[in-house]
């Protein structure tokens, strides 16, 4: 062999050799950054084509994969589909998942590292590998009565067990079909995507985990269990002056309390403000946000969702704080986060974590992950978590939650009523809270109304938010 081909061989073989080691690299080291990337379109056609597992509330799939004669091969169907869209979220060719589909999309897919093995042996058998089926802890009763008590006004209701901490309901208003977004009709996939983002009421937003709002005078819970933990008890007189000047500002809060001077059970009960004003002034803001962060405030839950952290302002000056101590200032809740606060009073002081998945189970109904009920944190004592629970049962017998009674069943609940950032100058009306607990059923609800659709003067949480608690309550007993 003369020289000039010898030199072209061993060019030849470096280059088949750098093939064979690009090659091995990428299968060895790219394959997931391969798989994921959004131009591989033969890999989002062949997830897309899988049998997805089933999502469950109870043992009823509310989603699901329907063998079809089209390239895919199965089509992703959504039973109820507005009813459950904030939980399940959908699962589109075009615009990717959201939701528990997009969180869990490699176990629906079967394709997740634990159902490894099994993928192995569906190949050497011949099976179609199937996807593992999701067990939510959804309760089908609380998520439809929730629905319909807040109708198509825009808010969001969600309840939990608050002796677990599990979602036992998730709506938010205005909603959309996952159906829409599914569609193997990529054409009409694209037109329900543009009419969604289009829409000014952002049915895609998910109000309940994702969103934050001033909690108004529900956030008066938090003070309350502050001022408990403080030495305070239920009995601790408090002032409550009918008018009250912010330090160094010439705002004026006025509120009758009934009287100069009331019990701290009387301020919960008629939601006194100057008197929260008051008292988280004593407290300072450093015990008020301890205290919000004992219950959850500053950290993210329900991941799977993408919910987002609540926050209580960090350096307020003293009229802020004031402000702060009545829901209001910087002040900003997810429904998620109240719910959580009554859930923790409820539940001896003990915040729950969280969870809507109770169990991961693959196809050959094996069980692959189990979600176990997690204490969050300790936000209180059990004493003062009881002495709270009784000022919250007052609140609902004879104060401005009396909208919420339910005949033979003990319920705690504190209202709420907060000015929007384009509220009191003729801009929206304020939104209306209600959270609640019921000992039995074991229930922790937080209802809000963005919207009630009534002069803003008419609003308020005992009137718009306690009846939706109430109606979700007595679903579920």
């Amino acid at each position: 062999m003369n020289g000039p081909i010898r030199r072209v061989s061993v060019v030849v073989m470096v280059m088949f050799l750098a093939l064979m080691v690009n090659a091995s690299y990428s299968y060895v080291f790219r394959t997931q950054s391969l798989n994921n990337d959004p131009a591989n379109r033969r890999v989002r056609d062949a997830e897309f084509g899988t049998d997805r597992g089933d999502i469950l509330v109870g043992n009823t799939p509310i989603v699901a994969s329907t063998p079809v004669d089209d390239r895919f091969g199965f089509q992703r169907t959504y039973e109820q589909g507005r009813l459950y869209a904030p939980v399940t979220g959908y699962y589109s060719f075009l615009y990717g998942g959201a939701g528990l589909e997009r969180h869990y999309s490699s176990e629906l897919a079967g394709t997740s590292d634990v159902q490894f093995l099994q993928n192995i042996v569906d190949l050497a058998t011949g099976k179609r590998p199937q996807g593992a089926s999701l067990e939510t802890t959804l309760d089908a009763r609380a998520q439809q009565a929730a629905a319909q008590a807040l109708g198509d006004r825009p808010g969001a209701v969600i309840a939990l067990d608050w002796e677990t901490g599990a979602v036992l309901a998730m709506v938010t208003s205005p909603t959309y079909d996952p159906n829409d977004l599914a569609s193997h009709d990529l054409r009409a996939t694209e037109e329900s995507w543009k009419a969604l983002n289009d829409d000014p009421g952002r049915p895609l937003a998910n109000r309940a985990v994702r969103e934050v709002y001033p909690p108004g005078s529900t956030f008066k819970l938090v003070v309350s269990a502050a001022a408990l933990e403080s030495g305070m008890t239920p009995d601790t007189v408090v002032s409550s002056p009918a008018s009250l000047t912010l330090p160094n500002s010439s705002f004026q809060m006025t509120y009758n309390c009934g009287g100069e001077e009331i019990s701290l059970r009387q301020a919960l009960q008629v939601s006194c403000n100057t008197a929260y004003a008051l008292i988280g002034d004593q407290l300072g803001d450093d015990k008020l946000r301890d205290q919000a962060q004992k219950f959850g405030f500053g950290a993210t839950q329900l991941p799977e969702l993408g919910g987002v952290a609540s926050r209580f302002p960090d350096d307020p000056d003293r009229a802020q704080t004031m402000l702060s101590s009545i829901g209001g200032f910087d002040v900003a809740a997810s429904p998620l986060q109240m719910a959580m606060v009554a859930a923790g009073i409820a539940n001896d002081g003990v915040v729950m974590a969280p969870h809507l998945v109770s169990h991961v189970r693959g196809a050959d109904l094996n069980v692959i992950s189990t979600t176990r009920p997690r204490p969050l944190s300790t936000a209180m004592s059990a004493p003062n978590a009881r002495a709270l629970q009784d000022m919250m049962v007052s609140v609902v017998e004879n104060g401005t939650g009396r909208r919420a009674q339910i005949p033979g069943v003990r319920v705690g609940g504190k209202t709420g009523t907060a000015l929007t950032s384009s509220g009191g100058g003729g801009g929206r009306a304020p939104y209306a809270w209600f959270v609640a607990f019921a000992e039995e059923p074991k229930i922790a609800v937080a209802a809000f109304v963005q919207d009630a659709g009534v002069d803003g003067s008419e609003v308020t949480g005992g009137r718009y938010a306690a009846p939706i608690a109430q109606a979700v309550i007595e679903a579920v007993r």
